[in-house]
């Protein structure tokens, strides 16, 4: 079960360029499965299972989106800068754990009450710029005595936890979700092909690890591993979002209107013909915003054919994401099936 592997990976911490934590679970999970880790200048962690010359790419990146200290008032409050896509509504009033040099302090995230605000400032968004971190110091030196520093980066406080069914809900389930289907993936892989299996850094800054990885590597395909937004709750329409959770991973044919990727129609069919010969539920999905690792992956040395794998995710970027592991489980074992043998390029 992918359950407490995804809770492990969910519970830790690690916003862009801090991925430490993440790269740790990785190693212990995968001790004696693969035959070498490597490991960048940049941070990306690279698992290899060696075959033959035909060589896969399958990549997920390890980052969340989360705070760093710019600014430390002389009354200890302490101004932040978002790393990542965040709206900032989301963010007001949420306990957060800054990683500091002491270790984990705790903290809250306020601005001016509602309770005193004009009628006009009621209506309009309430702005990260207008946020700030209580850590309950009185003072800026009493931050810094906490270890905390310009610099010192943020992650939200919250657990992972069990819904109804086979549902959970957590904080960085983007993109946890697409690091627990790869770690599945090349413990339960038997595959004739080399399998590069890259937790990549800096996605949510630009994806920025990928494209590092696979201009070293040069595989000749990848996988990304990712989250995809559903259309099925409340304020969503279907057609703008046709994926639905509980109806199997997600094959992204198309990211941000084709302005980030096309996915390889090879790779599609490859895919595809996998799910319906193993009776795995699929979906399709052309997409108007969002990108992956694929489209960076895609666009490196002369052209790697790609695509995303995405798993629906409600409520992304925020510290309460919700995803169906049956859709995880299926995607593992999509991922096992297609490893066994390899696209018509």
């Amino acid at each position: 079960m992918v359950k407490e592997l995804l809770r492990k990976l969910s519970d830790a911490h690690g916003v862009s360029s801090s991925e430490g934590n993440i790269r740790d679970i990785v190693r212990a999970e995968l001790a004696g499965v693969v035959d070498e880790f490597r490991e960048d200048a940049m941070g990306n962690l690279v698992a290899v299972k060696r075959g033959g010359d035909f060589s896969i790419m399958l990549a997920a990146h390890m980052d969340e989106i989360g705070l760093m200290v710019q600014y430390i008032d002389e009354k200890g409050f302490i101004r932040v800068v978002p790393i990542g896509g965040w709206y900032g509504p989301v963010l007001y009033c949420q306990r957060v754990i800054l990683h500091g040099k002491k270790g984990p302090a705790m903290g809250v995230l306020g601005a001016k009450p509602p309770h005193v605000m004009k009628e006009e400032e009621r209506k309009k968004e309430i702005k990260i710029e207008n946020m700030f971190v209580d850590v309950g110091a009185a003072s800026g030196e009493e931050v810094k005595d906490l270890g905390i520093e310009i610099g010192t980066p943020i992650t939200i406080d919250r657990e992972y936890t069990d819904l109804a069914g086979t549902r959970v809900t957590g904080k960085a389930l983007d993109n946890r979700v697409g690091v627990a289907m790869l770690i599945r993936a090349l413990q339960q892989t038997d595959s004739p092909h080399t399998i590069y299996g890259v937790f990549t850094v800096q996605e949510e800054l630009g994806l920025k690890g990928a494209k590092v990885s696979a201009y070293s590597l040069n595989p000749d395909c990848a996988i990304a591993t990712d989250v995809t937004i559903p259309g099925d709750h409340p304020g969503i329409e279907k057609k703008d979002a046709s994926v639905e959770m509980g109806k199997g991973p997600v094959l992204v044919l198309v990211s941000a209107s084709g302005r980030g990727l096309m996915a390889d129609p090879r790779m599609t069919a490859w895919l595809r013909e996998t799910a319906e010969k193993k009776d795995i539920p699929c979906q399709l999905e052309v997409g108007t915003g969002g990108n992956t690792d694929a489209t960076i992956i895609h666009l490196e040395r002369g052209g790697i054919p790609s695509i995303p794998l995405s798993i629906p995710a409600r409520y992304i970027h925020s510290p309460v994401e919700v995803v169906d592991t049956a859709d995880v489980e299926a995607g593992v074992r999509l991922l096992v099936e297609a490893l066994k043998s390899r696209p018509e390029l």
